[in-house]
């Protein structure tokens, strides 16, 4: 049985896919020994190295597009329009906090300190709050503050931390990238069943999308936008966020490349989408599948 030391990225509701990775890598007889992420690449890794896959796969299964938005805790002139301490308490439900050092599997989250400018690394202490801080989006999710500093997303500074994975001597070194410029896979031709439940997300979706309209009118009145632009104000700085991002990811690859590299398309959904769970999931699992076929082919 060969041992992993697994480096899984962020990219909010696209970080789902890390879940078919971790089942698939599970099937095909790897023990992962070691898990480093950052963003909703810690969230996913954390809980797996707590143990307690199962249950969060079961809850977030579950969440539609109006359970999403219910998990939303909006404020304002708080550093990020997002409290984001709703879904913790949701998950402390059914995952208890723990320190990070006693988990049976090594684990490390990243954030970024506004404060120091510098990346920090969580290896001990509360899994929430590492968990918590890492996926601080900037000007979206609140930032964490923490002794003395001001703690937000660890994809800031890397979105793929691979510099920070634990390792031995013989292990295999797999980084996930949930960013990747790839197209997306076909889609087979939908049967009855799914039809239906396309039309049923999509009267979903209205009311989803109305609420989302309504918060975004008021934030149109606070931030007026500049009407020949055709990008909002969040457009702007969520797509200027990811190509930075996506830029530092490419150079990490390039310096610290992995024994295996599994990538899912960065337009498999908008980062919010975590009603997607399924089809994210099974994306991130066949995924798994092709990466570590052609891997074995080359050995």
């Amino acid at each position: 049985m060969k041992k992993v030391s697994l480096v899984l990225s962020g990219g909010g509701a696209r970080g789902l896919a890390h879940i078919g990775v971790l089942e698939e890598l599970e099937e095909q007889g790897f023990e992962i020994h070691s898990i480093t992420g950052t963003s909703m690449g810690a969230v996913v890794g954390g809980i797996y190295a707590a143990g307690k896959m199962k249950a969060f796969k079961e809850w977030i299964l579950k969440l539609d597009k109006i359970d999403v938005f219910n998990l939303v805790d909006f404020t304002l002139f708080k550093g990020g329009f997002i409290e984001g301490d709703k879904v913790f308490k949701e998950l402390s439900g059914f995952i208890p906090d723990t320190q990070i050092q006693d988990l049976p599997i090594r684990f490390c989250a990243t954030a970024t300190d506004l404060i120091s400018k510098k990346q920090v690394i969580f290896k001990e202490g509360s899994l929430y709050k590492a968990m918590r801080a890492s996926i601080a989006i900037p000007n979206v999710i609140t930032p964490l503050k923490h002794e003395e500093s001001l703690l937000v997303d660890g994809g800031v500074i890397n979105n793929i931390p691979i510099p920070h994975a634990p390792r031995n001597d013989r292990d295999v070194l797999i980084a996930v990238n949930v960013n990747a410029d790839l197209p997306l896979p076909e889609k087979k031709e939908e049967k009855k069943e799914e039809k239906e439940e396309k039309k049923k997300g999509e009267e979903e979706r209205s009311f989803y999308q109305n609420t989302i309209d309504k918060f975004n009118k008021n934030l149109n009145e606070l931030f007026p936008e500049d009407d020949s632009n055709e990008l909002s104000y969040f457009d702007i700085m969520n797509v200027s966020f990811e190509i930075m991002r996506n830029e530092m990811v490419k150079y990490t690859l390039e310096k610290h490349p992995p024994d295996i590299l599994i990538e899912t398309p960065r337009y498999s959904c908008e980062i919010y989408d975590f009603y997607k769970a399924d089809e994210l999931i099974e994306m991130g699992r066949k995924a798994a599948l092709k990466a570590l076929n052609d891997y074995k082919d080359d050995q």
